[in-house]
């Protein structure tokens, strides 16, 4: 199996390599990797890489020094949490919040800011650990209602949003572009069901800058918040704009037209896939959207002025276009993480149908 990447890359985050950004899928590889990359994930300019034997390399604008590459070995990581300030680090046993400030580039392990022991036998993933979860901001452990039983957890920008083994949805935060699905843009600071979902059990979930995407057990998507940039899946007026000034040498629209336009959806909208196809993962970067079919294609939406769509340009969609570098490749898409302005893809090399 193998990463690829795509997206921007303009503090050397994704190796060595002239320009700014990646418009087409590029393999994550390099000699200090021993061992099976686990996961991969990107903060705004160095991005987190866990190995399968538990090593934490880090790549990119770390400690205030372009393109460097820090290795941890012997953690027994699981899983990783970056933002440029601090960093979340999932362990076997424990988890703990590392200043960003402090990294020693030798890879001398830094001394904890913050630090919590976890239950053997633990099944993590971050942010969800147990009887709660971890922000990347003071207090980094926050609980969560004994009644709340979380299956998966995904945090935006300004909000939280839950899936319950029970396959429902709770979110909270900050509403301002009707990322938490209930229907208005009211901050909500308690854990609240998306009741428009209410019936329709939900398998996977994630938030991006300030919109928000499920999917169902039955393959279908939801996406909800802010469609400034077509992330949504759903007509954006910018992109509409774009579009005829582009065709008809000219930025306005009348009336009629704008009123279809979808800035801010307050409530769960179903998004189709081009041919039926079902979803099986779903990642939403700050004004992206990405998501793998269980037939293992790759299609993604929003913005895509850092090349981030993986389309081989740097244009915007608001509906979701199949990524066929995979296709063309013979690769099964296996899993997707999107945040701010890239795109990682865990692929494997399969004779499929296209």
């Amino acid at each position: 199996m193998t990463w690829f990447v795509f997206g921007f890359r303009g503090f050397g985050q994704h190796g060595k390599g002239d320009g700014l950004f990646l418009n087409l899928p590029a393999p994550v590889q390099g000699s200090q990797f021993s061992a099976q990359i686990r996961t991969v994930v990107p903060s705004w300019s160095y991005s987190a890489i866990v190995t399968e034997i538990g090593s934490l390399f880090l790549s990119g604008f770390i400690g205030g020094s372009p393109q460097q590459c820090h290795c941890f070995s012997g953690l027994d990581c699981q899983d990783v949490l970056p933002s440029e300030k601090y960093m979340i680090v999932l362990m076997k046993e424990k988890v703990e919040c590392w200043n960003m400030a402090t990294l020693d580039p030798a890879g001398t392990l830094p001394e904890p800011m913050w630090k919590m022991a976890l239950p053997a036998g633990h099944n993590s993933v971050l942010p969800l650990v147990a009887n709660g979860y971890v922000m990347l901001q003071p207090p980094f452990f926050r609980e969560l209602p004994p009644t709340v039983q979380a299956q998966k957890i995904a945090l935006g920008n300004e909000y939280v949003v839950l899936l319950t083994t029970e396959g429902r949805i709770l979110s909270w935060g900050s509403g301002r572009h009707g990322q938490l699905g209930h229907g208005d843009v009211e901050d909500v600071w308690e854990p609240r069901i998306v009741e428009a979902l209410h019936g329709v059990a939900m398998t996977e979930v994630a938030a991006g800058g300030w919109h928000t995407a499920s999917i169902s057990e039955g393959g279908d998507i939801y996406c909800w918040g802010w469609n400034e940039s077509g992330q949504l899946g759903l007509p954006s007026k910018m992109l509409s704009r774009e579009r005829m000034n582009t065709q008809e040498g000219t930025a306005e629209g009348d009336g009629d037209e704008v009123s279809e336009y979808i800035a801010v959806q307050a409530f769960p909208a179903l998004i189709d896939l081009p041919q039926e196809s079902e979803a099986s993962k779903i990642s939403c970067g700050s004004r992206h959207t990405a998501a793998v079919t269980r037939s293992g294609d790759l299609y993604t939406w929003g913005w895509g002025a850092y090349g981030q769509l993986g389309h081989g340009d740097t244009k915007s969609l608001d509906q979701p276009n199949r990524v066929e570098f995979f296709s063309q490749k013979q690769m099964t898409v296996l899993n997707v993480t999107c945040r701010h302005w890239n795109t990682y893809v865990l692929c494997q090399e399969t004779k499929r149908a296209t």
